[in-house]
């Protein structure tokens, strides 16, 4: 089950990667297509707002690869310090 953890972290880190590089060609494309002013905020809001949740998606799989998820608790007393 750890190898598959491992290997779905670099999974998700090529998903966050692949998507987030379409949208950005998308976006380019959208507006060298329309240049107005609300084409542009349009997209440049969906790049902006993405972009968070590529860098979370990313460093989800970078801690998945490094193994952060092998030991996971199963009752919150485990969780204890």
């Amino acid at each position: 089950m750890n190898t598959i953890k491992k290997y779905l972290g670099l999974f998700w880190i090529v998903v966050a990667v692949s998507t987030y590089s379409v949208l950005l060609k998308t976006s380019i494309a959208q507006i060298n297509a329309k240049l107005t002013a609300d084409t542009i905020i349009q997209w440049s809001i969906f790049a902006i707002i993405f972009l968070p949740i590529a860098i979370g998606l990313v460093i989800f799989g970078w801690l998945a690869w490094k193994g952060a998820y092998e030991q996971l608790p199963v009752s919150s007393e485990e969780v204890k310090d």
